[in-house]
């Protein structure tokens, strides 16, 4: 199991956009192969920060979902809105 976070820190006015933006590409997320699940979190303190956390079988699964034709649509949207730049870890669930 690979547990796969991901930092963002949005422009101000971008925040909103990107929580509704989330809301529309989370069911697909979800639906791809290998993905068990994800959830959007916002920082407590910096309502500009939110981290993505997703639980994937194994890595083969997850690289799959970041080459896929539906990530190359959704990366290059999200990362027009960010206001620094994203920090990501993949982790093993021991």
């Amino acid at each position: 199991m690979i547990l796969r976070l991901v930092k963002m820190k949005f422009k101000p006015e971008e925040s909103a956009n990107f929580i509704a933006f989330f809301d529309t590409i989370k069911d697909t997320i979800e639906a791809m192969p290998g993905i068990v699940s994800v959830k959007l979190y916002q920082d407590e303190n910096d309502p500009n920060i939110f981290f993505t956390h997703s639980m994937w079988l194994n890595t083969s699964s997850l690289d799959e979902y970041r080459t896929s034709d539906f990530f190359k649509v959704i990366w290059p949207k999200t990362k027009l809105m960010f206001n620094d730049k994203p920090m990501a870890w993949s982790l093993n669930l021991k």
